[in-house]
């Protein structure tokens, strides 16, 4: 008896004989997210810090940069954005402080085009902690009286160190197809504590046609795992035990993977100014988040926005994402449920190879009073000979 295909195999097998690289690409990604699925259990918010942004060019426009990213951020946003860096090295510097000054969020990175021109590499390092935290341990001491000369403090730090590389497939009468890929490596602390190392990989393509740009990004593509090593001392372990808290030792968190697609339009306004839209869908697969559209297994967060270019020396953005429904101020009983959002607006200026970007937003919503003011730098060091 002739056994039966399998019919993912049989879709698989049938793309390949069309040729369509962008539906190969999602059925790929599909396949493994399916497996993975069944075999792996994601923890939900594992490695946040990840998908707070990068530059204050994207950040105004709400995250919204996947089809879009060309410059030296673009090993964060999109990989495949890499190789627009043609002419010269790049470099982008950015700082922000969140929550009221609590958290500090640093992000650098830098492009190096290879002598071809089809190919850049891209070196990134992030780190977003809280620093002086108090440790209250040793608050109360073994008689019951509070010393205060007791509280130390100590710093929670993520981090995160990106190898890219972008190159161009395709190129020809303005159109392009690109790709690019991150390997990456997180380190994460907790005072002396607890520290946890994770490995991932990110996969991207853009293309372009005349002034439609698209983009699609697969995040932790073979999920992302950290692994956490605790470390007490026995002074430490005593107060732990007293304060009936468990002890921990070693522990693994995985990244689920996330697919981000974005597509965009320039439209000419006149001979000196432009407008790019861009929309963004972030695809989460670790189970019901407050999102936009939500499910048990697939949650989608859309992120929309908008860039106005005055001769390409004058940027103003807007942008609008995370989209989430909350109780309602105004409500006493706990019962009426209200959309929210996180807005944002920037600009951003250039001169020759120098630029320099501005966003006010926020990790929260509409109505948090805890906007944070975001600038970032770019620099292109040399133009290419002509």
């Amino acid at each position: 008896m002739k056994p039966i295909p399998n019919p993912k195999y049989q879709a698989l097998k049938m793309i390949f004989k069309t040729g369509c690289r962008w539906q190969l690409l999602l059925c790929t990604c599909y396949l493994l997210l399916q497996g993975n699925t069944v075999f792996a259990q994601w923890r939900k918010y594992a490695n946040e810090f990840l998908n707070i942004g990068a530059g204050a060019r994207g950040l105004a426009m709400g995250s919204a940069q996947a089809a879009t990213a060309g410059d030296a951020t673009a090993a964060y946003w999109n990989p495949a954005g890499l190789s627009a860096v043609q002419e010269a090295p790049q470099a982008a510097l950015m700082h922000a402080e969140y929550f009221g000054q609590i958290g500090n969020y640093d992000f650098a990175a830098v492009a190096l085009p290879t002598t071809s021109g089809k190919r850049t590499l891209a070196l990134t390092a992030l780190r977003f902690g809280v620093d002086d935290i108090p440790n209250t341990l040793f608050l109360v001491e073994p008689d019951g009286t509070i010393n205060y000369n007791n509280i130390r403090s100590f710093s929670s730090a993520d981090y995160a160190f990106l190898v890219s590389m972008g190159q161009t497939l395709w190129e020809e009468d303005g159109n392009s197809l690109r790709f690019g890929f991150n390997t990456k490596v997180i380190h994460r602390t907790v005072g002396s504590f607890a520290k946890a190392w994770g490995f991932g990989l990110d996969a991207g393509l853009q293309y372009t046609h005349q002034r439609w740009r698209l983009g699609l990004v697969a995040r932790d593509l073979t999920t992302t795992v950290n692994m956490w090593r605790f470390q007490f001392t026995e002074e430490e372990k005593e107060a732990l035990y007293l304060a009936q808290n468990d002890i921990p030792v070693k522990s693994t968190e995985q990244t689920a993977p996330r697919l981000v697609a974005g597509i965009a339009h320039l439209f000419p306004l006149g001979r000196k100014m432009e407008l790019l839209a861009e929309a963004n869908a972030d695809l989460m697969f670790d189970g019901t988040r407050n999102t936009l559209l939500r499910g048990h297994t697939l949650s989608l967060d859309p992120k929309l926005g908008l860039e106005l270019n005055i001769n390409k020396v004058v940027y103003l953005r807007g942008g609008i994402n995370n989209f989430q429904q909350a109780l309602a101020d105004d409500d006493f009983v706990n019962q009426k449920k209200v959309w929210i959002y996180q807005p944002s607006v920037g600009a951003g200026f250039r001169i020759q190879n120098f630029s320099i970007d501005y966003a006010f937003s926020s990790l929260a919503n509409q109505s948090s009073p805890l906007y944070s003011h975001i600038f970032s730098l770019h620099y292109a060091f040399a133009k290419k000979a002509s």
